[in-house]
């Protein structure tokens, strides 16, 4: 009986640790979605993980980093998820998934007055596109035979690569293009892709937690709240 006692101790003072861990984000600088503000985290994508992780109560921490740090951490680290990360066949048994955070297609584009033509992605392969290290728009360009590929650390380093004249052509996010242009001297080339983005926690996370942080997030969706603060950053998802 006293071992039968003992033992439950021990178990329940394992389990105490992995209940009460925090849940760590990260996530690159990337607005509208994501980035700094001082030193405030904000974003579209942001808000949503903010209210998904007050509607279910968990303690979390959240870190803006260059992109492939950022998601390395989340396939090394238990605990941490990495967002927004584009849901794909090669990814998916990686990681485990929280979404839609957004459904977006991505669109090549170039400074206005580059000169830069291409009716599909067969012509653009001629010239230089910009993106950045492991973020998946370089995993999409590579599976398509682009091979002519300047990689940063960080999208604003691409976009000034871009705007000054070092590269032809960068991939983005259509929604966020739509926003861009209305600061900064780019126009649409052709379309890339088009994918859901997500959470994407390390492939040991806690599978009955990942299905409570799905349930809020399905909720937000369904009562609007995610389409409203697409509206509160000027991005127009029109559904």
């Amino acid at each position: 009986m006293k071992k039968l006692l003992l033992l439950a101790l021990l178990a329940l003072h394992c389990a105490a640790p992995a209940r009460s861990q925090t849940v760590n984000f990260t996530t690159e600088e990337y607005p509208p979605f994501n980035y700094r503000d001082g030193k405030a985290i904000k974003g579209a994508t942001v808000e949503q993980v903010e209210k998904v992780m007050a509607d279910i109560g968990i303690d979390y921490a959240m870190e803006v980093l260059p992109w492939a740090r950022a998601y390395s951490l989340a396939q090394s680290q238990p605990m941490t998820c990495v967002f927004a990360t584009a849901h794909n066949a090669l990814r998916d048994p990686l990681f485990k998934w929280i979404e839609p955070l957004l459904v977006d297609r991505n669109i090549l584009i170039t400074r206005k007055g580059s000169g830069v033509v291409a009716k599909d992605l067969e012509e653009a392969k001629k010239y230089i596109i910009g993106t950045q290290r492991e973020d998946y728009t370089e995993m999409v360009l590579r599976e398509k035979g682009f091979t002519k590929l300047d990689v940063a650390t960080d999208f604003n380093a691409t976009l000034r690569k871009l705007l000054g004249s070092r590269i032809d052509m960068m991939p983005i996010s259509e929604i966020y293009f739509e926003k861009l242009k209305t600061d900064q001297p780019v126009e649409m080339v052709t379309m890339l892709s088009s994918q859901p983005m997500g959470i994407a926690c390390h492939k040991d996370f806690p599978s009955d937690l990942q299905a409570r942080m799905q349930a809020a997030l399905d909720k937000l969706i369904a009562d609007g709240t995610q389409k409203e603060i697409f509206l509160k950053y000027g991005l127009n998802l029109g559904n």
